[in-house]
């Protein structure tokens, strides 16, 4: 099972190399570098994050970690770097984030099947509502937060992510109508996870958390999907047990 996952990975990876393709075909070829940039590195990071599940679940927890952690370093440096401006903003972001960060500690000692599952709805979500926004987005969600977010983006990862949950259903135990509300459950918070790190950049004026992550920025702007989704898998653990 675990090698026929691999496989559906490694053909969604060809099917967005075949869209950023045509995404950056008549884009200026340092644009186009930066874009192929963030494409293999992305394609790191999956790996990072699917071995570490698979080989072994333990390894998830301590990678869930170091994203806790360096989130919440990313969150204070740029208060500090603004002068400690908004305190009230950025204790409200505290609190938010406190409590997405007790979502994700208790997703990561989640069985192999669901953590497997859960973060590969989400990067199909991520991945596929950047390259279906990118080819067909025409009209912007949510211009003043983040510009890059259009209505065919999001119909477009959420399809894609909705079919493919379907495809995924084995690596779960549980009837078709609790998968789908597990699926669209993650999707609308991997969104509205990004939406709220958008949010937090914007009121600091900066485009990305870091630098860390070369062509991503820093652990929240790769991240935040992952938390708000593995958020959602561990309230759903509590309503539906």
């Amino acid at each position: 099972m675990v090698k026929l996952i691999y496989i559906f990975i490694l053909t969604y990876f060809v099917l967005g190399g075949i869209g950023f393709y045509f995404i950056n075909r008549h884009k200026e070829p340092s644009i186009a570098r930066k874009s192929y940039t963030k494409f293999f590195v992305y394609f790191i990071i999956i790996n990072i994050l699917f071995f570490s599940i698979t080989i072994n679940p333990v390894a998830f927890k301590y990678v869930a970690l170091f994203i806790i952690g360096g989130g919440f370093a990313e969150m204070f440096g740029l208060f500090r770097n603004s002068g400690y401006r908004h305190k009230a903003f950025f204790i409200v972001s505290l609190v938010v984030y406190g409590f997405l960060s007790v979502g994700l500690s208790h997703f990561s000692v989640k069985d192999e099947g669901l953590l497997l599952f859960s973060f590969l709805i989400v990067s199909i979500f991520d991945s596929f509502s950047q390259i279906t926004g990118q080819l067909w987005g025409r009209r912007k969600l949510f211009p003043a937060i983040s510009p890059n977010k259009t209505v065919g983006g999001l119909v477009g990862g959420f399809l894609i992510a909705l079919i493919s949950s379907l495809y995924l259903r084995d690596l779960l135990t549980m009837s078709t109508s609790r998968l789908l509300i597990l699926s669209v459950g993650i999707i609308i918070f991997a969104f509205f996870g990004d939406l709220l790190a958008s949010c937090y950049k914007r009121k600091y004026q900066v485009k990305d958390f870091s630098r860390l992550i070369p062509g991503h920025g820093g652990i929240l702007d790769r991240f935040d999907s992952l938390i708000a989704g593995g958020t959602w898998v561990s309230l759903f653990g509590l309503i539906f047990n």
